[in-house]
């Protein structure tokens, strides 16, 4: 996902304004402190399946998550292709392709709440916590303000 992100920015310095797709000034900010906030915790949820989740159990029932990362991590990796083709080449196939691309990030994002709940520990576990919460911070970035708000603007801006 990064990768395609640093190639479509340094092929295409001049379309980085576009890329806010019309979002208000007043929003970026949020925009901003958000996609920090949802890479922190995608970190904080991954590191919980990853390290905290007994390997046994988490063998058990862990064909989900690598079901549930494709739906996040390979859309993810085409938004910005896909974004960069809508700019150059407006249709509505293409800005359909995008609103779809982003929604399969957003769908497998929520996927991720009961897959984790299944593997919920006892009370007061603060590694559980901290992961629950970085996948709130996740979903907020990829459902609402990737999958709703931003296609609303891009297809206005474009």
């Amino acid at each position: 996902m990064p990768l395609s992100y640093v190639h479509g920015l340094v092929t295409h310095p001049d379309a980085r304004e576009g890329l806010w797709g019309g979002i208000p000034e007043a929003l970026r900010p949020l925009y901003s402190v958000s996609m920090i906030l949802a890479a922190a915790g995608f970190f904080l949820f991954t590191g919980f399946i990853l390290f905290r989740v007994d390997p046994e159990e988490r063998n058990a029932r862990f064909t989900v998550f690598p079901l549930l990362y494709a739906l996040i991590l390979i859309p993810s990796a085409l938004w910005l292709p896909l974004t960069f083709a809508v700019m150059e080449h407006p249709s509505t196939l293409l800005w359909w392709t995008v609103r779809v691309d982003l929604l399969l990030v957003g769908l497998g994002s929520i996927g991720l709440f009961p897959a984790l709940f299944a593997f919920r520990p006892g009370k007061g576990d603060l590694p559980f916590t901290l992961a629950l919460l970085g996948l709130t911070f996740f979903c907020l970035q990829t459902v609402v303000l990737d999958a709703l708000v931003w296609p609303y603007f891009f297809s206005k801006g474009s």
